[in-house]
């Protein structure tokens, strides 16, 4: 019976070299390197296509080489495991560059998208509190400050895209937030309602001149209470409002300060009011009580609402109380000037702002700014 004889025997047997084919060591190396590489690179992310051709021809050769530790190359042919390295080699750089570029680009834009907010942000809550709008959004601004907060954390761990959408997120809030101020304090820009509050000044200062006698005058923009005798200031205090002051008065408990022109019906001095002392206001006056019952037949009010009272101008003691009522009230010493200065019947005139630059409406202007960039 004829021998069999292997063709690696007969290529022994005629004295030609052959030699088991093998992976070269640092080829074998420089691919894992580039493995490590993207996976810190976030190849699968940044990369996918790129990294899925990687991945499956590196898994394929790994498998050739574990699988046929011992494969006879002839003289004559070319070492098929190397060459496919070095395609898995090139296309492992192909991937971590553009794993890289990619990240780079959308790290630079998650940076750029997060600076912006959280400089309008604090655009945002500096105006807020200038203007005394907290209150009127509700929770939105803490919600939007938790989102930025969070945006933040995203970026610090390398999380760029979940950065980007907390961010744009945050940015919708704060767009909404600044529509509803516009609404809600709109009027504080108003010309022709800054011109209405203009006349009902000029109205309680002539009357000073005329009487000379002494009138307060209210802005609620500024914060401020002026008293005037004889057609001149001759005196100005600092004051706080209710909590909801800043907008106009609907209805009891709403902690807005009403607007209007008023007279002082009595001096409550210690022991006669709950506050430290106080000037109690003829509210609600006739028009109150027309702009009331106006709105509650257009069913603007709560179906339990009623027009509420004792508005007055008032010092400590009672703060809380102060805020839900929504009066004007100043520090004890300066009320005791105060009661020095004003009489029972003496006019007191409230209004939003004394023209058309006040806090607010500036506060609004920059915020409409930041909203355009």
């Amino acid at each position: 019976m004829p021998r069999i004889i292997s063709l690696a025997a007969l290529v022994l047997a005629l004295g030609m070299a052959a030699c088991v084919q093998k992976a070269p060591p640092e080829l074998v190396q420089a691919v894992e390197r580039l493995d490590r590489e993207l996976t810190a690179a976030q190849g699968a992310e940044f990369a996918p296509e790129e990294y899925a051709k990687f991945v499956e021809h590196w898994t394929a050769v790994r498998g050739r080489m574990l699988a046929e530790p011992d494969v006879i190359r002839l003289p004559w042919e070319p070492n098929r495991l190397v060459a496919d390295l070095l395609k898995v080699q090139e296309q492992g750089v192909l991937a971590v560059s553009t794993a890289t570029q990619r990240r780079e680009a959308e790290h630079q834009q998650a940076e750029s998208r997060l600076t912006q907010l959280e400089e309008r942000l604090q655009t945002f809550t500096g105006s807020l509190d200038t203007m005394g709008g907290r209150v009127v959004l509700g929770r939105r601004p803490v919600e939007t400050e938790l989102l930025a907060k969070q945006a933040r954390s995203f970026f610090e761990q390398g999380q760029f895209a979940r950065s980007q959408r907390a961010s744009q997120q945050a940015a919708k809030l704060l767009d909404h937030q600044i529509e509803r101020l516009g609404t809600e304090l709109g009027r504080y820009a108003d010309e022709r309602r800054v011109g209405a509050w203009r006349n009902m000044v000029a109205q309680t200062v002539n009357w000073s001149r005329r009487h000379h006698g002494a009138a307060i005058v209210v802005s609620k923009a500024d914060r401020r209470l002026f008293v005037y005798r004889e057609g001149k200031t001759v005196a100005s205090y600092p004051v706080s409002l209710g909590y909801n002051g800043i907008l106009e008065k609907r209805y009891q408990g709403d902690g807005a300060t009403p607007e209007g022109q008023y007279r002082i019906v009595r001096k409550r001095d210690r022991g006669d009011t709950k506050f430290y002392r106080a000037l109690l206001l003829d509210y609600p006056n006739s028009q109150d009580r027309r702009r009331f019952q106006q709105a509650r037949a257009a069913g603007a009010l709560p179906p339990k609402a009623s027009i509420g009272g004792q508005i007055e101008i008032h010092g400590g003691e009672n703060r809380a109380l102060s805020e839900t009522l929504g009066c004007v009230q100043l520090e004890n010493r300066q009320i005791d000037a105060l009661f020095d200065l004003i009489e029972e019947g003496a006019p007191v005139t409230i209004v939003g702002a004394l023209g058309l630059s006040n806090a607010v409406s500036l506060a609004l202007a920059e915020l409409e700014q930041t909203e355009e960039g």
